[in-house]
Parts: C-alpha cells; structure tokens; sequence
C-alpha cells in the first residue's frame, strides 16, 4: 500500500506543478506599469504559408527534415506522421497499432533531433528510443536511460531533451522523495510525506558509456502536499497551488548550448559542452507590481480559468485538446492531458481487509462525488512582482535563439506573446503569435510552425518570419 500511496502522491505532484504553469500563462492581474523597459515593439507573426488540410489529435513536438518534410508528434492518436512542406500527409511512421513494427506504444511518447538527420522517437512504455532516419523510416532501437528517468524525454512542462555539443542526451530529472530513499512511517504512525524540492536538476547523459553527470539546476514550483489518513488506514493526497509561481526554465540551443532563463531577475545562464558557464546582462522588462487586491484577483480569476477547463472537458468528453482559453494552454503543454484532478484518495474497506481504493477528485465527474474545490495558496504567498514567464515557457530554435512565452501584464487581443533572446543573452524581437495558435516547432531561416485550431480540428501551420 505504501508504494502505492508514494505512486499517488507523486503524481499528484507532476499535475499541480504543470497546472501552476498553465494557470500562470492565462489569469492576468489589473495593474500594469508604464513601459520603461524594452523599445523592441510587439510584432504579429506573419499569415501561414501553409496550412495541414487533415485534422491531428495534438502536437506535441515537431521536427524539420533537411528536405522540408516535418515529423509531427501526435501523442492524443499515439502516432507519428510526416508532413511535408505544404503541410500534406505523406505517411504515418509510427501509429498505435501494437501488433506492426512500427507500433507508437500505449502512452504518449517524445520526438527529438539526433545526430545527423537522424530522429528519435521515445517510447516510454518499452523503455525504448526509435532511430527514424530523413526518410520517415524506422532504423534502429535503443535502449533508453534510466528507467525512472524516461517520462522525461516526452517534453512538454518537464522542458524539450536535447543533445549538447559533445553528443550527450540533456534533460530533465528529478525525484519527488517519493521514491528510493524516501522517508518510511515509524511504527505505530502515518506516513508524513517529505517536504517537495523547490529545484530540479538538468543532467547530461551519454548514450555510448551511460555515465551521467549535472548540467545545473534550476527553480521548479514548490508543491503544498497535504496528507490525511482515516479511520480504516486510508489516505488522502491534496496539493494546494500557486497559481503564479517565481520559476527557472531551460532549453538546449541548435548549437548543443544549455540555456537557463532565470526568472528572478531575467536572464540566461549559458553552460557549453566543456561546462563552461557564461551569465549574461539582465533582460529589460516591465515588472508589473502586484498590489494585495491585485493578488487576490489573480488568484480569483485562476479559480475560474479551471473551472472554464473543467466545463470544457466535460463537454468534450474529457479528451482531446484545443477547446479555448486554459484548455488550449494545457493540451499545448501535456500534448492532450489536461490536469484537472488535483486530489487522490486512497481507502481500504470497513475492517482493513481487501485491497486499496484510489480515487481521484478535482476534475469534471470524477469517482469520489465528482469535482472537489480548487485549493490555492493564500494571497500573501503569491509575488510582488508579477513574473515574467510560467513553467514550460521556454523554447530554442533552429537559428541559436531563445523564444520565452510571457505572461500578459495587461488583457490583449491575439495569442501568446513570445520574447525572442539571441546567443548572447539579449533581446532581439518580440512575437504575437494569432489567438488559438501555440508554437509546436521550429525550421531553419526563421521558420516556425504553429498547431492551428478552428472548427474543422487542429492543423499545423508553416510561418516565414520577414
């Protein structure tokens, strides 16, 4: 019952850590100061040179090929397709069909840039990673790293992996201290889990030796773990949310340069293959002060944004993403998973004997009596100054730059608005990406590709930037 409990709450904690990310990006406070900061205007993106005809379930990741096809991460249909530089379907290289050899697998996997050409495809499940040659074929498998570091190579809030200049596989790790050496309960007590790390570790990998060392740190959000046991043995996990959390995020840059964007006082922190580090200048920006009202707003119009979600998902059946507002943000973030459920509640029948019920509350018609409160820190935890950036926000190019996804100070017409930070660390252009588009990729020479959603489905589309 113990590792199971440990299974709950650790997962618990990935939900509340990506939906404090999501609900950052979308609430906006009142009060907004006199621009100072950057002389950089906010430009549109420019209209679609292309647009997918066929409707995709998500996309998570997508990958340009040197003849213009793209490789597109569908992980709401567990498949990979191949588009190509009109945005036509040329192939499926990977679907969920267990019984081919070209099988996707039964959870949502990662698409990344290897050497070469070449493409991998992570499949969590079989602890496996795909070889996919520029040809959209399946070449090889390998094995992939640490079995309890695999969930972090399918991207999203957890950051996109990439390889650095020395070859090495970057991303994400980190353990919840649910895990191997975690706390055990006394005899005779409950368990008291242990206090969440406020920081998580970015490692580099060796695929030919499998030695694994620390490229840096960097600030996650902090998670409120409450536990409660009832009279039968049960517990009940509940993570308490900061909706507006300070944060760190990273990226590996086209050259194999890992990039930390601060979000203390906003800047990059650049670490090269050899472990170099070079910090640069401060970013000019804005900060927006945050009053107590203003706080208490924030935190008012955060409850909504996932009671809008939640609504959503009850009227589209609890699957799929794109249906507007918070739900556009967290389908863009988890690929087709939005975190509605925010509390686990494990039991065991009158009597203790007979095995464990988990349930899980918080989301629309979930066991346990359907959706529970939403619980979120109290105002005074919140910042002084709204921050500048939520988690999952960071994303690198294939032109060596940096594009940072703000969160709005003031209420705006159009998408997202994308900061763009070059090599050394400075501010270069400012983009608005169109209202219900978020960036799924990036080409060479500019080029970006959007997921698209309108009332026939979701679409990729293909921008040139002037």
């Amino acid at each position: 019952m113990m590792q199971s409990i440990r299974k709950s709450a650790r997962g618990a904690l990935a939900l509340s850590l990506t939906a404090a990310g999501v609900v950052g990006a979308q609430a906006q406070a009142t009060t907004t100061s006199p621009s100072t900061a950057s002389k950089i205007t906010t430009r549109q993106m420019p209209a679609a040179m292309a647009s997918s005809t066929d409707s995709i379930g998500s996309v998570a990741a997508v990958r340009q090929l040197p003849n213009g096809n793209v490789l597109v991460n569908d992980q709401a249909r567990r498949r990979v397709i191949m588009l190509d530089k009109n945005m036509k379907l040329v192939g499926v290289v990977a679907d969920s069909t267990s019984s081919t050899a070209n099988a996707y697998g039964v959870r949502p996997g990662g698409l990344m840039a290897y050497r070469g050409d070449s493409t991998l495809f992570v499949d969590p499940a079989s602890l496996s990673m795909l070889v996919i040659d520029p040809n959209g074929k399946i070449i090889r498998t390998m094995a992939a790293p640490r079995p309890n570091d695999v969930n972090f190579l399918t991207g999203g809030a957890a950051g996109n992996p990439g390889f650095d200049g020395q070859g090495r596989l970057v991303y994400r790790t980190m353990d919840f201290g649910f895990g191997r050496g975690g706390p055990r309960p006394e005899p005779g007590k409950p368990f008291v889990p242990p206090t969440p790390p406020d920081s998580s570790a970015l490692v580099r990998f060796d695929l030919a030796t499998r030695k694994l060392d620390t490229a840096g740190f960097y600030k996650i959000p902090k998670a409120n773990v409450q536990m409660t046991q009832d009279a039968n043995g049960g517990m009940r996990v509940s993570v308490i949310m900061n909706p507006l959390p300070v944060v760190d995020d990273w990226a590996v840059l086209s050259d194999g340069t890992v990039a930390f964007v601060r979000g203390h006082d906003y800047h990059v922190d650049f670490v090269d293959a050899s472990g170099a580090k070079t910090a640069a200048e401060k970013i000019p920006y804005d900060w927006q002060r945050m009053t107590d009202d203003d706080k208490q707003r924030f935190l008012d119009s955060s409850k909504v944004a996932i009671e809008k979600q939640r609504a959503a998902m009850v009227a589209g059946g609890g699957a799929g993403p794109g249906r507007g507002g918070l739900a556009d943000a967290a389908a863009a973030v988890l690929g087709g998973a939005a975190p509605e459920r925010m509390t686990i509640t494990m039991s065991r029948p009158a009597g203790g004997e007979g095995p464990p019920r988990v349930e899980m509350g918080g989301g629309p018609g979930g066991p346990g009596g359907g959706p529970q409160p939403v619980q979120m820190v109290n105002a005074s935890e919140l910042p002084d100054y709204k921050p500048v950036f939520g988690t999952g926000s960071v994303k690198a190019d294939m032109d060596g730059r940096l594009w940072v996804r703000t969160i709005p100070t003031k209420a705006t017409t159009g998408g997202a608005i994308y900061d763009v930070i070059d090599r050394s660390g400075k501010l270069v252009d400012r983009v608005q990406v169109p209202a219900g588009t978020t960036i799924a990729g990036f080409g060479a020479g500019g080029v970006v590709y959007l997921g698209a959603r309108d009332s026939s489905g979701l679409h990729i589309q293909r921008i040139a930037l002037r």
